[in-house]
């Protein structure tokens, strides 16, 4: 029995029906709301990755500036730590020289306590005359410097 709200045509196929327009506005409804949502889904990764980029860029800037002000910090160090072995190696040199000149002041007391006879063979070893007795340190200023150390 041929149905009076026009289901069917001559042909035999089906055409849709009110219920099957709905169904199918109801799909794309649903697509589009899905597109949307991933549309939408997508905006906030964008969101996201652009903000950790931003955070990484940050973060470089933040290291490099600390790793100039690390190398600041080594370059001073170094610095003073070549100032400090110049002033050491100088003091050194200084050491050396009032050792030299103790021995030798202490060899001319030794001297002006025995008498002015210089060294006996029998107690120091030799014996100087007064012409010999070698006085180069006697009232001569200390001339180790930095400058002679290391050519300022």
């Amino acid at each position: 029995m041929a149905s009076s709200s026009g289901n069917s045509n001559s042909s035999g196929s089906m055409v849709p029906s009110g219920s099957e327009e709905d169904q199918h506005q109801l799909l794309d409804q649903r697509k589009r709301k899905r597109m949307e949502s991933n549309r939408e889904s997508a905006r906030r990764s964008r969101m996201r990755k652009q903000k950790r980029l931003d955070d990484l860029m940050s973060q470089v800037t933040d290291l490099a500036k600390e790793n100039n002000q690390i190398l600041t910090s080594i370059t001073f160090t170094t610095q003073h730590y070549l100032n400090m072995e110049a002033e050491n190696s100088v003091l050194r040199a200084q050491t050396m020289e009032l050792s030299q000149r103790l021995e030798s002041l202490s060899e001319i007391l030794h001297y002006l306590n025995n008498g002015g006879r210089g060294y006996d063979y029998e107690t120091e070893g030799f014996e100087t005359s007064d012409e010999s007795l070698n006085l180069p340190h006697l009232n001569q200023p200390i001339m180790a410097s930095a400058d002679m150390m290391f050519g300022y």
